[in-house]
């Protein structure tokens, strides 16, 4: 198949190994990969590739490369824009996926599971790692056409994965616990003892939290003398290991609530790694596996595959006011004052930046900016695109990811949302106006929210719920699609179905007493 530059695609490509891969290793190996071409949307959301940070950036961008499974690789390379004439060959390259992924792999490895398509995905060698980066001013967030193209290829391949097994070369497994739990401590180590023992299929790494170490119910020590051909593969973890070296994990399981699963999303700020939940909290949104049966659940995902749901995240870029060099002058003579909806949808003056970046947070329930500990309202100027939408008055502003429609989003009034909806939800937190109503937009769409340069007091802004952050008159949170989509391991079967059940059970959605029958 030849590749078409101005198309989105999913790409199957051969990856060559070193000299030294096996032969079973160098066969059709699958990269699903998105290439956009990159323009730049507005001076304020510039910076300069001298940047420091950028360069951060840039590193972590070529560590996205350095992937072990086939979600890692998902989302990694470059966009192409959609045309009408390549969506039929997209069509059928979707169709025949599983196939040209597969040619080469045993017989008995392409049986459907379940009557479910099985794709075979294995390891591939780092590619492009020592290529120099573009010297070139980068754009904080992406163009409106940007946008939609990747919320365009997001929906297309989540759709797929949920019709096919994903068979995952999986080596090290990552584990978060709930370790404030002391019940889940011992659970957590009799889960660790299973995989860890010479019994199973491959002899897996196991990375724990680093405070498992010493913690007496985990009791690391007598678990090696169980287990004594474990002790170079019990590994424990920090948040800086999670977060410079994704790479090294390529599979996730979580004990605990829909809590610990947002703390493994915040873990993993850019590529995750496959998510299987197992339900030991007190809510089940986001928590979709019964721990009493995780010895078949494991061996079933390691052996036969997982099915995986792409869940939207944002990504959230703190941006901070400049100040001006030169003030401006008005048609009177008397210096301007700054505005800021003028200079987020107005053009821009000589070649001075209005903004630049302070902080980017990749996000899976909710962005909230609201008054903090100020005892007055918030004033909060709130844009779509490059259009001015309205100046909210309030306590605060919810935007919500669909999964996150039944947090904070649903307590403060807002509606709720399938997980497979591709829109990003609007709620005030108790607006001064009767006439304020949640609204729900397209993924497609950059959203803002700032505090006017005239404002009475700061408004602060929270990510999931961490990250506390003061935001000064003229500063402001852009939010968009992020490309980084979290992905969670689902049960096979009826996942719509699942959703309804799972809000039912736990807000006792639509509940009521029968209305009796005439007699």
């Amino acid at each position: 198949m030849t590749e078409q530059s101005t198309a989105p695609r999913l790409a199957i490509e051969d990856f060559a190994e070193g000299e030294n891969a096996s032969e079973s290793e160098q066969q059709n190996q699958l990269e699903v990969v998105f290439s956009p071409d990159s323009t730049h949307r507005r001076k304020s959301s510039l910076v300069s590739s001298d940047d420091p940070r950028i360069r951060r950036r840039r590193k972590s961008f070529i560590h996205d490369r350095n992937t072990a499974c086939f979600v890692h690789s998902l989302l990694s390379g470059e966009w192409a824009a959609p045309s009408e004439s390549s969506i039929d060959d997209i069509e059928e390259l979707a169709r025949d996926l599983p196939d040209a992924g597969l040619s080469g792999v045993p017989e008995k490895a392409r049986g459907k599971v379940s009557d479910t398509e099985q794709v075979s995905v294995v390891d591939f060698a780092n590619q492009n790692a020592g290529q120099a980066a573009p010297t070139a001013v980068h754009s904080r967030h992406l163009t409106k056409k940007q946008l939609s193209d990747m919320a365009w290829n997001v929906r297309k391949l989540s759709r797929r994965l949920g019709s096919i097994k994903l068979k995952l070369t999986v080596k090290t497994v990552f584990v978060v616990t709930k370790v404030h739990d002391e019940s889940l401590i011992r659970l957590t180590r009799e889960m660790v003892q299973w995989l860890l023992s010479p019994e199973r299929d491959y002899p897996y790494t196991v990375y724990v939290e680093n405070i498992m170490r010493d913690h007496p119910q985990f009791d690391s020590a007598g678990l090696l003398e169980e287990e004594p051909t474990a002790k170079d593969r019990l590994k424990y973890w920090d948040a800086a290991l999670a977060a410079e070296k994704p790479q090294t994990f390529d599979f996730v399981i979580t004990l605990g609530g829909d809590g610990t699963v947002l703390y493994t999303s915040w873990l993993f700020q850019r590529i995750v790694p496959p998510v299987l939940t197992f339900s030991l909290g007190s809510l089940g949104f986001l928590t979709k596996f019964n721990f009493s049966n995780y010895q078949d659940i494991l061996t079933s995902a390691f052996r036969d595959g997982v099915i995986i749901s792409l869940r939207l995240r944002f990504e959230c870029t703190v941006m901070r006011s400049n100040p001006r060099r030169k003030p401006q002058i008005d048609e009177n003579g008397n210096p301007k004052k700054n505005d800021l909806v003028e200079e987020l949808v107005g053009e821009e003056v000589g070649d001075s930046l209005t903004h630049t970046p302070d902080k980017v947070f990749e996000i899976l329930n909710d962005v909230v900016v609201d008054r903090g500990p100020n005892p007055t309202m918030s004033t909060i100027e709130l844009f779509g695109d490059d259009e001015h939408f309205t100046t909210v008055q309030a306590d605060g502003v919810v935007i919500s990811t669909p999964t996150g429609s039944t947090a904070y989003n649903l307590a403060a009034g807002g509606s709720l949302s399938h997980p497979e909806n591709p829109v990003i939800l609007v709620t005030a937190i108790c607006a001064h106006t009767l006439s304020f109503r949640p609204i729900i937009l397209p993924d497609t769409m950059v959203l803002r929210m700032g505090v006017p340069y005239d404002a009475r007091t700061t408004s602060w802004a929270s990510f999931d719920g961490r990250e506390r952050v003061e935001l000064h008159p003229g500063d402001y949170v852009t939010v968009a699609a992020s490309r980084y989509p979290f992905a969670n391991v689902m049960p096979s079967g009826r996942r719509s179905e699942d959703w309804v059940k799972s809000i039912s059970r736990t807000l006792n959605w639509n509940s009521r007493q029968k209305q009796k029958a005439f007699k």
